[in-house]
Order: structure tokens, then sequence, then C-alpha cells
């Protein structure tokens, strides 16, 4: 798996919203108004806010933070939901890689290096299947199992 050759980390802040993902364990409760902000902040760490809807209509909040590996415009992070006061411990981290990302910041997939995870996220909470299919084809490119996506509804797109 490849990241991007780089990222603008302060055109990759805001609000993304979940399009599709790879099912995983600590997304099971989401139904559906999937989203993530991310705010850089002075001490270079990124701070992450995931929001979805839950089967009782309550929305589930996590907070979390990022750091960048590697140099200035790496693509590349860890992310943990885990208690500030373990960040010592390495498990808590998650690799979070951008791999792939249009020119204006407003399409994007994220993956990390064993293939587990994908999320393809988008500015707005809708993505016309031109550009779906024409990501599609990228990931799958890259030997993504794009048939595991399951998509991601938006009650108010």
């Amino acid at each position: 798996m490849q990241a991007i050759e780089s990222l603008d980390a302060q055109r990759y802040m805001g609000r993304w919203y979940e399009i599709a993902k790879f099912p995983n364990r600590f997304q099971t409760h989401c139904l559906t108004d999937t989203r993530a902000d991310y705010r850089l902040l002075k001490t270079g760490r990124v701070e992450v806010i995931n929001q979805c809807k839950t089967a009782s209509g309550q929305m589930d909040v996590a907070k979390g933070s990022a750091r960048f590996v590697g140099p200035e415009g790496s693509p590349k992070f860890e992310v943990r939901f885990a208690p500030e006061w373990m960040e010592f411990v390495p498990m808590v981290w998650g690799k979070y890689w951008v791999i792939d990302i249009d020119k204006d910041y407003t399409l994007a997939a994220v993956s990390e290096p064993n293939r587990e995870f994908l999320w393809v996220l988008s500015r707005s909470p809708t993505l016309d299947e031109k550009r779906w299919n024409a990501l599609m084809a990228r990931l799958e490119a890259m030997g993504l199992s794009i048939g595991k996506l399951e998509r991601t509804s938006h009650s108010n797109p």
C-alpha cells in the first residue's frame, strides 16, 4: 500500500463526510451521518472528532488525536481514541494513510498498510457516480477489495 506523495495538512483540515467504509468493529453502532472533523493544533497534532448517528437516533461522538508520521507534508498519521494518558502505549495508535485525494481536497481515500481498513471521505455528504466510479477504479488498481465497501447514508444530504 502506498500513500500519496505529500499532503497539505492545512487544506486537509475541516469536515469530511464518510461516503463508504470497509466494515470494522469500532463502527458497528453507526447507522448514518458519519463524519469526521480535523483541526490542526499549535502543538502540531490534529484534534479528531468523529460522529455518527446510532439506532437510538443519538449522535455518538468520539474524540481523538492524530500525529503526523514522517517529515512535513507526510500523508501518514497515527490516530488514537484511547485516553491521553495511554498515548505511550504503541497499540493505541492506528495507522491512517491518505492513499488518494483530488486536487481540490474534496474527495479522499484513507487506508493503512495491511488494507484492513478503508474509508472514502468527501467534503459533501453525497458524491456523484462519475467521481465514485473513477475513485473505485483507482482503489481497485491499488489492490483494495472494493466489493467490501459499505456505502454510508446521510439524512440531510
